[in-house]
C-alpha cells in the first residue's frame, strides 16, 4: 500500500506539473515562463521538476507531446466520422481533417506552444521527430494511400508528404493570424484542396 501511494502521488505531481507548464506556456511561451514560476504555481518543488522531466525542456516536451497527441486524436476522429466504413474516397475524410487542423490552429495554446515555440525549442531536427509521430505521420499515411492506388509514385512519398505538411503548416499560421479567420480558414481550406486532392482522386490512377 505505501508503495501504491507513492506510485499516486509521483503521477498525481507529474500531471500538476504538465497541466501547469501547459497554461503557462500557453500565457506566456516558453522564454517567458520560468521554472521557478512553473513549479510555485503548481505548489512543488523545484526538484520534482528534475526528478520526472530533467529540466524545463524535458517538461516542455512532455506538454508538446500531450497537445499533439490529442490533436491527431481529434483529426482522426474527423476523418472518421466524415468517410464512415467508405474507404473508396478519402476527399471527404481528408478535406474534413484539413477543416478541423485550421480551426485548432486558432487555440492559443496550440498557436503558441506547437506552431510557433517547439521548433525553436525542439531544434529542427527534434520538432520533425517530434512531428513525425503525429502530423507529419498522418499525411505520410494519405500520400502512402496515394501510392497504393497509383496517383504518386512510391519513392515520392516522403519528400511529397514533407513538403505537404509544411503547406498545411503554414495555412494554419496564416489562419491564426488573420483579422478575418473564417475567411482565411475558407481560403486556405480550398487551396490546400487544390493540391491534395488530386493524390487522391481515384478517377485519377496512373
Amino acid at each position: 500500500m505505501p508503495r501504491r501511494s507513492q506510485l499516486d502521488r509521483s503521477t498525481s505531481t507529474k500531471a500538476t506539473l504538465v497541466a501547469t507548464a501547459r497554461q503557462l506556456f500557453t500565457e506566456r511561451g516558453y522564454a517567458g515562463a520560468a521554472a521557478e514560476d512553473i513549479v510555485s504555481a503548481a505548489g512543488v518543488t523545484r526538484g520534482a521538476l528534475y526528478h520526472h522531466f530533467g529540466d524545463k525542456r524535458g517538461l516542455f516536451v512532455a506538454v508538446l507531446e500531450e497537445l499533439e497527441g490529442e490533436i491527431t486524436a481529434e483529426l482522426t476522429s474527423a476523418v472518421a466520422a466524415a468517410i464512415g466504413t467508405d474507404t473508396t474516397d478519402l476527399r471527404p475524410g481528408v478535406a474534413a481533417s484539413l477543416s478541423h487542423y485550421l480551426t485548432l490552429c486558432a487555440r492559443p495554446e496550440i498557436l503558441r506552444i506547437v506552431l510557433t515555440d517547439a521548433p525553436t525549442v525542439l531544434g529542427w531536427q527534434g520538432w520533425r521527430e517530434m512531428e513525425a509521430r503525429h502530423g507529419l505521420g498522418l499525411v505520410t499515411g494519405i500520400v502512402a494511400l496515394a501510392a497504393e492506388r497509383g496517383t504518386v509514385a512510391a519513392h515520392d512519398v516522403p519528400m511529397l508528404a514533407q513538403l505537404l505538411f509544411s503547406a498545411i503548416i503554414e495555412a494554419g499560421l496564416f489562419v491564426a493570424h488573420a483579422p478575418e479567420r473564417e475567411t482565411a480558414r475558407e481560403d486556405a481550406l480550398r487551396s490546400l484542396q487544390t493540391l491534395i486532392d488530386p493524390l487522391l482522386d481515384p478517377d485519377k490512377l496512373r
